[in-house]
């Protein structure tokens, strides 16, 4: 079909692939939990077009340019290191911030007026959007999984990445919506406990410095 091959083993490992956890389902879950699916559903279309784009380019040869460019690889993989610890940074400090209890004060202040900056300031669809761009390791992913799922005497094999994209977005897309709802259950329940909703933070900002040394010791081989 389309030049698949063995589309019920492409499906069962894209499975086990997209239940890993990695930094754009930990984002997008954070966001549900502090601003609701609403706004949580932003942070995922950053992940799904990002993840659009990276497939897009490696069905088009970025994947060997850069794997047999080091200096290239690297500039990437650095900056992309370098923002996940940025935002890292960002919800150590938030953690903090609700440990010492400078949310508590900050909430008595009318709830419009605080909403309003913090969706200026965060913008979850285009840091969702770097995190996943930022990933040269996901373009080099993507060109050796789904290669291997192409039949290379297929007359037109767009058609095949095409489709194999497509399934990739629909099983990330519902994994993304269960997250979401997760998230919003759990922030629900905690809402009351502010120490423990800085626990969960800082233990998410840790999990994203642990995702930036992971990416700048990764290789392109």
């Amino acid at each position: 079909m389309l030049g698949i091959t063995d589309l019920s083993t492409y499906l069962v490992g894209l499975a086990l692939i997209i239940l890993l956890p990695g930094p754009n389902s930990l984002y997008v879950v954070s966001v549900a939990a502090r601003r609701g699916p609403r706004v949580a559903y932003r942070a995922a279309a950053g992940v799904l077009c990002g993840d659009t784009v990276l497939m897009t380019l490696s069905a088009g040869g970025v994947a060997s340019l850069l794997q047999t460019s080091p200096v290239l690889f690297a500039i990437v993989k650095f900056a992309g290191a370098g923002y996940l610890t940025w935002l890292a940074v960002g919800m150590l400090r938030g953690a903090w911030a609700l440990w010492r209890g400078r949310e508590t004060r900050k909430a008595a202040r009318s709830e419009g007026a605080s909403e309003a900056p913090k969706e200026a300031v965060e913008r979850p669809f285009r840091r969702a959007l770097v995190v996943s761009l930022l990933n040269p390791k996901a373009i080099l992913f993507f060109i050796s999984f789904f290669v291997q799922f192409v039949d290379p005497a297929y007359a037109h094999p767009v058609l095949s990445f095409l489709t194999l994209g497509a399934w990739a977005q629909l099983f990330s897309f519902t994994y993304l919506s269960v997250l979401i709802f997760s998230g919003t259950f759990l922030a629900a329940t905690f809402r009351r406990r502010k120490r423990l909703t800085a626990g969960l933070s800082a233990g998410a900002g840790a999990a994203f410095l642990g995702f930036a040394a992971k990416l700048s010791l990764a290789s392109a081989s």
